[in-house]
């Protein structure tokens, strides 16, 4: 099954995905479906209204999660293209509902940064609440899968040593255009999909998300432990190798640049950069 935050003339409302069109589920997007009990019994049992897909336009999938947790170092790949060695637990940071764009927006480049980098990546969303997970509860929790791109201001990251600064500049981290449950995806709640991220035409990333040091119910066992997850929290599960900041000469997004993000079986982020 696929949902999505559709942008309608009255608002944004949350749909199941279908072929022929886009099933309005009764709520106003996936983040509050997810708040409901029994939301894929609802969403499956749905029948109408329907929208057309033909110049769909989504919102971020989930425009205001509760949590946005993000995974730093979590491809074996990239991790050693930043010189550092495996972790042994999760790093993690946080970014905020300001920060998100849907799937076809233009993002943001801060007037305040020159470095702005791109980050693909695989985004765990949860739909129940769970909190110190078993590896049972942690899978039964995870709703489903998104694309998303945790796009970076490396100049603001690295001021300090506290990575949050250059991580959540407002309107600049695309996320969409679908939930994919798991049980369409090869892998399940441990997915292995091919994932790239391009500039202006240009592949820059590509991995394997069965790379991951720490796979997706991992990351719902060891968030959980510090706080409840609820439904629409959503868990941004690292980048590969590839990144503008590791090139050298480094490179970054520029205005006019065009950012194509895509997870085989699961949908594309296109979005162009602008100053």
């Amino acid at each position: 099954m696929r949902l999505a935050t559709l942008r309608t003339p009255g608002g944004n409302r949350a749909v199941r995905v279908d072929p022929d069109g886009c099933v309005d589920l009764g709520a106003a997007d996936v983040g509050e479906l997810l708040g409901r009990d029994g939301w894929a019994g609802i969403a499956t049992a749905a029948t109408g209204p329907t929208y057309p897909r033909d110049g769909a336009e989504f919102a971020p999938l989930v425009p205001r999660p509760g949590k946005i947790i993000c995974v730093g170092l979590n491809y074996r790949n990239h991790i050693l293209e930043m010189g550092r060695q495996l972790p042994d637990f999760p790093t993690l940071f946080t970014k905020y509902p300001e920060a998100l764009v849907g799937a076809g927006d233009p993002i943001t480049l801060p007037a305040e940064s020159q470095a702005v980098d791109w980050e693909a990546e695989l985004a765990v969303v949860v739909g129940a609440p769970v909190r110190r997970a078993t590896e049972e509860e942690a899978t039964a929790a995870i709703a489903g899968f998104s694309v998303l791109n945790d796009v970076t201001a490396r100049d603001w990251q690295y001021r300090t040593t506290q990575w949050l600064p250059g991580k959540t500049f407002e309107a600049t981290t695309p996320f969409g255009p679908v939930l994919v449950t798991p049980d369409e995806l090869p892998g399940g709640v441990r997915p292995t999909l091919t994932m790239t991220a391009s500039v202006d035409g240009e592949e820059m990333q590509r991995a394997d998300t069965g790379d991951l040091v720490f796979p997706p119910v991992d990351l719902v066992r060891y968030a959980s432990t510090l706080l409840t997850l609820r439904p629409g929290d959503v868990i941004a599960t690292g980048t590969p190798g590839g990144v503008g900041h590791a090139r050298k000469p480094p490179r970054y997004l520029t205005d006019g640049a065009r950012m194509v993000t895509e997870i085989a079986g699961i949908g594309r982020l296109d979005n162009e950069a602008v100053r």
